[in-house]
């Protein structure tokens, strides 16, 4: 079961995104001024200690791992793109892999958290059952970033430009959706200090879904 073309997330969705009418991407590179303190209020919130390890689906070029590493955090990531994985950083390419349908977690280690940050609205409905099954699998918990929608609109009308977009779903639908995948609420909120702060104006526009694994 094929969850997306993976061609699609190539130089162009990364670096002339906004200018090809493709993603809300342009020029995309290291921020330390806003991947830093994002993986520091990360930590904090979920008290991810030194001897935790952390896995980031859907990491892209890998800069919240790069982050998380200079934190002294152990951090890895996965990306579908061979794009992204292949310009990632060096200091953290022995960290990062390429994921694929047949191997959605490309890694022999069971993580601590699993960090997902804009990210499952890229994954078909079809699809995200086995993505959040291989999660399960492989971590002890799970941090969802999520866009939200009502009635197949993003709340937040920019989201709309990425066309790799497919998955907009209100909270219940997402609480439901992991219930039903052996996730369990350990907190929600529609805000985190530190993340996604240029979208905090739209009260409702993304969902920040701490879950625990049901065992």
């Amino acid at each position: 079961m094929v969850i997306i073309d993976s061609s699609v997330f190539n130089e162009d969705y990364f670096q002339r995104g906004i200018e090809k009418g493709i993603s809300c991407y342009t020029s995309y590179s290291w921020r330390s001024d806003l991947t830093l303190p994002m993986a520091f209020h990360l930590i904090e919130y979920l008290g991810i200690t030194k001897d935790d390890l952390i896995n980031d689906y859907g990491c892209s070029m890998g800069f919240l791992v790069k982050a998380f590493r200079m934190l002294s955090r152990q951090a890895y990531g996965c990306d579908i793109s061979e794009y992204a994985i292949s310009n990632c950083d060096p200091m953290i390419k022995d960290y990062v892999k390429q994921c694929t349908d047949s191997n959605i977690i490309p890694f022999d280690k069971y993580f601590n958290h699993t960090i997902s940050k804009d990210v499952f609205e890229h994954i078909p409905e079809s699809c995200i059952d086995n993505v959040l099954s291989a999660i399960y699998k492989s971590s002890l918990n799970l941090f969802a970033v999520i866009p939200l929608g009502i009635n197949n609109k993003f709340v937040v009308p920019q989201y709309e430009k990425d066309c790799t977009h497919v998955l907009k779903k209100d909270v219940d639908w997402w609480l439901n959706r992991f219930k039903r995948n052996h996730w369990k609420i350990h907190k929600f909120s529609y805000y985190v200090t530190g993340i996604k702060e240029s979208w905090s104006h739209y009260k409702m526009g993304n969902g920040f879904f701490w879950l625990n694994k049901v065992v």
